[in-house]
């Protein structure tokens, strides 16, 4: 066998490894890496994103410095407004959520019922603390005193309690026995003293601009018509619910989702009144497109509510009727309002409701296990993080009660901190929006009796 020269050989063992001399972990790697056009596609852009902006953020920088940053102090002002109205993005993005420092005059009073909701009075008080930091409100807590206090130093919220108190943020106001969720709506006539009917009448009276409530749905809404009462031409109060769309930034307002079972084609027509005002004043959409929820596009499909509805909404002039919304449309982006009768509505809401985590779910189990899998997963995960956000109900807080004299906030019963925070916030944007003065204006809208 001949031998190898001395120089041969060293030069030999300097020479890169071939792929066969690759460690298996990492040939597996590559072949995994390369077999996933999705990942691959995800981590280019990025790549390439990143470097282009790096880039001209550069050269930017270098060549106009002092341009860049009165342009970007002038930028900041100017959509602060966008920026901080969730209503807009949805909650699109984690900037949403931090704390933010506002001056005393600019926060808004909202009364809260804290003894509603399965986890009240603790979790209830904890989102409240955590939107006194991210918004410019003050809140009045009803609830049974001796409770609020334990639960405070149950979950460690003393300090922070007592801060806000001093600070003038937040006032205790005693209540009664409250009403239970499995009671019926017309136990708010016999607890007269309940947190429900403590925190309407604040509203009643003006020391809150709006109320927010995790508690008995029903009993709310009892509260609401006969302490705030109705609006002249609105037979039945609708409860409208924000559902994500394709576009992040803006989402459809869906009502009734439960306040009314059992509908008449006028009362459609009315939902329709009422979330016309709302998505054109509160989500600032100019012209904002009505859709009648419907098995089918045409004019003719449907059951006996859906056709003599569709006539009333069709010849009305003072909102733009857009057709039949079939239930694949919903969440399409075609319509800024749809309307149902409250059972549909509010089957579609809990489906929705469980979208976001079965497909988390179903994603977990596609990805692949073991290494591959917690490599794949580090690519995704952002993007798991944004989808989770845009269909947890968490994110979105709670539903707008609308035919009331008041503005008024139902969360869910098993809300915590997180979607307290929501409410309040979903609650604070309509307070200032003024949407009141315009549903004020809704002066016996001409609907058809059947």
């Amino acid at each position: 066998m001949p031998l190898i020269p001395k120089d041969t050989e060293k030069t030999a063992a300097f020479e890169p490894r071939g792929k066969t001399s690759r460690p298996r972990a990492i040939r597996r790697l590559v072949i995994w890496y390369r077999r996933n056009a999705a990942v691959t596609t995800i981590v280019d852009t990025a790549a390439n994103s990143a470097s282009v902006a790096g880039n001209v953020a550069g050269n930017m920088v270098s060549s106009a410095g002092s341009v860049v940053t009165s342009a970007s102090s002038m930028a900041g002002s100017m959509l602060q407004p966008l920026v901080f109205d969730p209503l807009r993005r949805l909650q699109g993005g984690d900037g949403d959520l931090e704390s933010r420092s506002f001056e005393d005059a600019e926060r808004l009073w909202i009364a809260v019922d804290g003894m509603g909701g399965d986890n009240a009075p603790g979790e209830i008080l904890d989102g409240c603390l955590q939107a006194l930091q991210r918004l410019p409100i003050r809140i009045k807590f009803v609830g049974e005193i001796e409770k609020v206090f334990y639960s405070a130093k149950e979950l460690e919220l003393e300090e922070s309690l007592n801060d806000a108190i001093t600070k003038g943020y937040i006032e205790l106001v005693r209540s009664g026995t409250s009403v239970e969720m499995n009671e019926e709506a017309t136990s708010v006539r016999k607890k007269r003293d309940a947190s429900i009917n403590v925190a309407m009448d604040l509203v009643k009276k003006g020391e809150a601009t709006s109320v927010y409530s995790a508690g008995n749905s029903g009993a709310m809404m009892a509260s609401a018509i006969f302490r705030l009462g109705r609006l002249k031409g609105i037979d039945r109060p609708a409860i409208g619910a924000l559902f994500p769309t394709k576009d992040p930034g803006q989402p459809v307002l869906v009502l009734d989702v439960g306040a009314n079972m059992d509908c008449k084609p006028n009362y459609l027509h009315q939902f329709a009144l009422l979330g016309n005002i709302y998505s054109r004043d509160v989500l600032q959409v100019k012209k904002p497109r009505i859709g009648l929820l419907n098995i089918g596009e045409e004019s003719c499909k449907g059951n006996d509510l859906s056709l003599q509805t569709y006539d009333l909404l069709s010849g009305e002039e003072r909102f733009n009727f857009a057709g039949n919304c079939e239930g694949r449309d919903v969440l399409s982006g075609e319509f800024d309002v749809v309307v149902c009768d409250g059972f549909t509505g509010n089957v579609l809401l809990k489906f929705l409701e469980s979208v976001g985590s079965v497909l988390l779910d179903v994603l977990r189990a596609e990805l692949p296990r073991g290494r591959r899998g917690k490599v794949g997963s580090a690519f995704l995960i952002s993007n798991l993080k944004r989808i989770k956000k845009r269909l947890d109900h968490a994110e979105h807080g709670g539903a707008l009660l609308l035919g009331v004299n008041g503005i008024c906030v139902i969360g869910h019963g098993s809300s915590k901190a997180l979607s307290v925070v929501s409410a309040l916030r979903l609650a604070h944007s309509a307070s200032k929006h003024g949407v009141m003065d315009d549903l004020a204006q809704l002066q016996n809208p001409q609907v058809l009796t059947v």
